[in-house]
Parts: structure tokens; C-alpha cells; sequence
């Protein structure tokens, strides 16, 4: 997870929704808006341009129509997280609020081979790092026996981008290329590391991890 920017102010028409007996919350301009503030990435996996889409609502609304029309409270999901999660999570960390400062306080890494799963390391003790660790071991490792599978399918994805962005590590600090060759591969590697790109948190942590690619990359994190 990463941060994200909500835009402002909310969308008018959710105001008019909320009055009405069967009011859609997705009404006017909002799903163009979710879709843009949250880079068309799913907000807790990072999958980006995921095919499943849903409008998530961050802290369940359970029949508040307050909550459930509030423009701060909708967030960009695939059906994989949004139905691990359902209503079972109302004390995670909140990825589009600044002070929340939420990629210091979760470590998210997985080996670069076949069949290894996702590690969540809570950075702190609160009780919002710790629920969001337990739901992002859920996603990227599974519960039930079909959510186990969908998770190892979200883990091959991960382990594509993961291997993309190592090739343009190891190209990087290779000898055998010259400077127009590293311009190319830099230009590579900052998009990975942007927050628009496939599971940036991932990426993101091999980088904070190496005190040299830190020093060279850590710039690049938008």
C-alpha cells in the first residue's frame, strides 16, 4: 500500500443520492474520479488496471448512509481485496491521509522465486498497523481454499513485475553498457517506482533495502 492523494472537493451529485430511498453512490463523475486519484490501482494490493473492479468502501458503512455516501470513504478495489476484507477490517491505516505515513509502516516483501509467499512486517505496534498487516497477509497469502488460489495467481503477477524491475537493476550496474544504455534503463526503473505502476510497495522496499540503490533511487518515489 502507498499513499494517495483524494481529490477535492467531493462530487455533488453524492449529496443528492444520499437523500434518496435507493441512492447511488456511484453516481456522476465519481467513478472517473476514484479511478484517477487512485492511479486505476486496486488501493491494497497495488494491482493496477485490475479487471475486477468495486468501489470499496474503506471503513464499512454497515447501513450508516453518512458513511456510505461520503466521498473520503470511497476507494478503488478489485473483487479479490474488497471481498477479503468485506466488513471485517473497521481499524486500518488510511492510504490517502499524508499523516498517516503508511509505507514506513508496513514492510511488504517477497523472495523473487516460484511458490514463495508475500511477508507483512508491521514497522509498529498500533492496532491500525496491525489490522492492515493481518488483511494484506489475507490478500497476497490467502484464507479460504479459493482465496488461497486467487492469491497465489496475485502472486505470480507480482513476481512477473518484481523480475521486470530486477532486470533493469542489474543492467543498471553493469559494466557492459553504456551512458545512453543507463539513461534508458534509469527511465525504467523511476516508472517502476512511481505510485501509478504494479505493486509498487514491493519494489519500493528492494529499494529501501540496498543502502546504494537507496542512496540512487530513493529520489524517485513520488
Amino acid at each position: 500500500m502507498v499513499y494517495f492523494e483524494k481529490s477535492q472537493p467531493a462530487p455533488d451529485c453524492l449529496e443528492t443520492e444520499k437523500e434518496k430511498a435507493s441512492g447511488d453512490y456511484k453516481c456522476g463523475d465519481v467513478l472517473d474520479r476514484i479511478k484517477t486519484d487512485f492511479k486505476n490501482k486496486c488501493y491494497i494490493c497495488g494491482y493496477k488496471e485490475p479487471v475486477t473492479i468495486n468501489i470499496e468502501h474503506f471503513r464499512p458503512h454497515k447501513g450508516n448512509n453518512d458513511l456510505k455516501f461520503q466521498w473520503e470513504n470511497l476507494f478503488w478495489s478489485c473483487s479479490h481485496c474488497n471481498n477479503t476484507k468485506l466488513d471485517n477490517y473497521d481499524d486500518i491505516i488510511d492510504c490517502t491521509d499524508f499523516n498517516e505515513d503508511i509505507e514506513n509502516r508496513l514492510k511488504i516483501t517477497m523472495k523473487p522465486f516460484p511458490k514463495e509467499t508475500v511477508t507483512i512486517e508491521p514497522l509498529d505496534q498500533n492496532q491500525s498497523t496491525l489490522s492492515t498487516a493481518k488483511l494484506l497477509n489475507s490478500v497476497f497469502n490467502g484464507t479460504t481454499k479459493l482465496k488461497t488460489i486467487e492469491a497465489s495467481n496475485l502472486r505470480n503477477k507480482i513476481l512477473e513485475d518484481i523480475r521486470d524491475f530486477q532486470k533493469y537493476l542489474f543492467n543498471y550496474y553493469s559494466d557492459g553498457f553504456d551512458d545512453d544504455d543507463k539513461a534508458n534503463f534509469l527511465a525504467h526503473i523511476k516508472r517502476h517506482l512511481k505510485k501509478s505502476s504494479n505493486f509498487t510497495a514491493f519494489k519500493r522496499w528492494i529499494i529501501r533495502e540496498n543502502e546504494v540503490m537507496k542512496a540512487d533511487f530513493e529520489q524517485y518515489f513520488d
